[in-house]
């Protein structure tokens, strides 16, 4: 089996994490991994245009096969949350759109159960085994990294399941 590189999203307006895996023969190794910010005191549109431009230059750097991003999940009781979240996600799809990257969507739930073997695992339990499976001393920070590098993670098997 070819290498192949498989990037995963935590979408999120303020804070967009993302990881980088190089999945070979039955394993995976970590690449890289960290997030993509936006200004909260800025306009929607600047924002979106920063989510934009940053994903693209981890695409342009690392050329991923296929992109992970969890399902938008959002409580009746917050429909603003998820129209913000709708839009975050619509300008990470284009990128990765533009440059021929399918996207997969997985409910948060196959993630966790996909790295902790527990679907309604805390994301304090993702970020433990994240570590745990790449071999690190530290815990990932900030979260949206960990969850990022799960989706990833959760992809690839998935993929080697199907």
């Amino acid at each position: 089996m070819a290498e192949r590189i498989i990037l995963g999203i935590d979408p999120g307006l303020n804070i967009t994490g993302f990881g980088v895996i190089s999945a070979n023969s039955g394993s995976i190794k970590l690449i890289d991994a960290g997030t993509i910010r936006s200004k909260a005191s800025d306009p929607l549109t600047p924002r979106l245009t920063e989510l934009f431009q940053g994903l693209m230059q981890v695409i342009e750097k690392y050329s991923p096969e296929i992109m992970g991003m969890e399902k938008i999940y959002s409580h009746y009781r917050h429909p603003a949350t998820a129209i913000i979240m709708g839009h975050a996600r619509g300008v990470l799809c284009l990128a990765a759109g533009l440059k021929g990257i399918p996207v997969e969507s997985l409910p948060a739930t196959r993630v966790k159960k996909a790295v902790t073997g527990n679907g309604r695992a805390s994301k304090q339990q993702v970020n433990g085994m994240v570590c745990r499976i790449f071999g690190l001393q530290n815990e990932l920070k900030p979260l949206d990294v960990s969850d990022a590098l799960a989706v990833a993670i959760a992809l690839y098997e998935a993929e080697r399941h199907a």
